[in-house]
């Protein structure tokens, strides 16, 4: 009787082993280039980086980047699609990877490129749109109406060249009291008072930030103890270095993913730092095509390590898998994922051999 508990204790711990070395991987794609379902759910194995498709959706228009609700049960999209852009709500069956679709709703503004939500509301960046729109959550997981259109009217003037709003990306800050947005168009970042409970005026702004002309402020994310924001500006590929207190920032560092030598087309896209907070990465499309790897030094400075070619076209978007051990990186034009190794203690990756083919990949999303 004791070795067949022993037995039984033993296959449980291997086969709970196994699962935690499996988690979905949903990637968000352009259904307008090349002949994509829309989004797919691909198994990874955190031991090996292998994959196998799981599910897909289907006549999904352009599903160019999505979230998961807090508790995973169900997942967000923007269908960046000009004047019928819309935001879609799906239910997400882990086990099986199937997305069933919910509803969807107009984005209210065209081009919607950035989503997030928690457990009030959806909050969708529109791009050409200009604004952010904020919808309310129904307690069966499907959008409700929207509450806000948030639109800054005012346009700046860069050397005689007026600039309009791109509404690109946000996130909350680590209280939840505020949410952060970035505004390519005019450089700017946005500090928004978040009122979860309020009906209408949901995002009050409460502090603007105005960065160097012309930079493009485009993704960006916190440090580890939300002390610092790290900033990639598309056009000229800086990189700004924030300090964040109570709703307030302050640049405090500019560096570049840009070599010195480097004379073609810049287009950064996208940053995102190490699970343990010591290393942040980001991408540059354009005619670079790479990655770049910089250490958090002491003070929230950054100091870089090395910059690697992403071996693809158009690295849009890219994400580190759960165990830290490997580095995905989409290519939209190029219509694969490259799976990077990734070394934990210099933060440096190499090719691991290992790809995902799918049409015009532009989102990453782990479970």
């Amino acid at each position: 009787m004791i070795k067949y508990s022993a037995l039984l204790t033993a296959i449980f711990c291997i086969t709970t082993q196994a699962q935690e070395n499996h988690h979905n991987l949903v990637i968000g794609t352009y259904t307008n280039s090349c002949a994509s379902d829309g989004m797919y759910v691909y198994d990874f194995n955190t031991d090996t980086a292998e994959t196998y498709l799981k599910g897909s959706t289907k006549s999904i228009v352009n599903p160019s980047f999505l979230t998961f609700s807090l508790d995973k049960k169900f997942v967000y999209s923007v269908n960046e699609n000009g004047n019928d852009s819309q935001v879609s709500a799906f239910r997400f069956y882990s086990d099986s990877g199937n997305l069933q679709f919910l509803n969807s709703k107009s984005s209210e503004g065209n081009d919607p490129c950035n989503i997030i939500t928690d457990e009030k509301n959806v909050f969708v960046a529109n791009y050409t749109g200009g604004n952010i729109t904020v919808f309310g959550k129904n307690e069966d997981g499907t959008v409700g109406k929207y509450k806000q259109i948030v639109k800054h009217e005012v346009q700046t003037v860069h050397a005689n060249k007026s600039e309009a709003s791109q509404m690109h990306m946000l996130q909350f800050s680590a209280d939840k009291k505020y949410l952060i947005s970035s505004d390519l168009g005019k450089d700017y970042l946005y500090v928004y008072r978040y009122n979860p409970e309020e009906k209408l005026d949901v995002l009050a702004l409460s502090y603007f930030l105005e960065l160097k002309p012309g930079s493009g402020p485009r993704h960006f994310t916190f440090s580890e103890e939300c002390k610092m924001i790290y900033l990639i500006n598309e056009f000229d590929g800086s990189l700004a270095v924030l300090s964040y207190t109570n709703g307030e920032l302050k640049v405090i560092q500019e560096t570049t993913i840009v070599d010195r030598k480097f004379k073609g087309k810049t287009r950064a896209a996208d940053i995102k730092m190490s699970a343990d907070g010591r290393f942040v990465y980001a991408t540059n499309r354009g005619d670079a095509n790479t990655i770049s790897c910089f250490t958090i030094k002491d003070n929230g400075k950054l100091k870089l390590v090395r910059t690697t070619s992403t071996l693809g076209n158009g690295p849009r978007n890219f994400t580190i898998d759960p165990s830290g051990k490997f580095l995905l990186v989409a290519h939209q034009y190029s219509n694969e994922v490259v799976i990077f190794s990734r070394d934990k203690t210099t933060g440096m990756v190499t090719d691991s051999g290992k790809r995902i083919a799918v049409c015009s990949p532009v989102c990453l999303v782990f479970e």
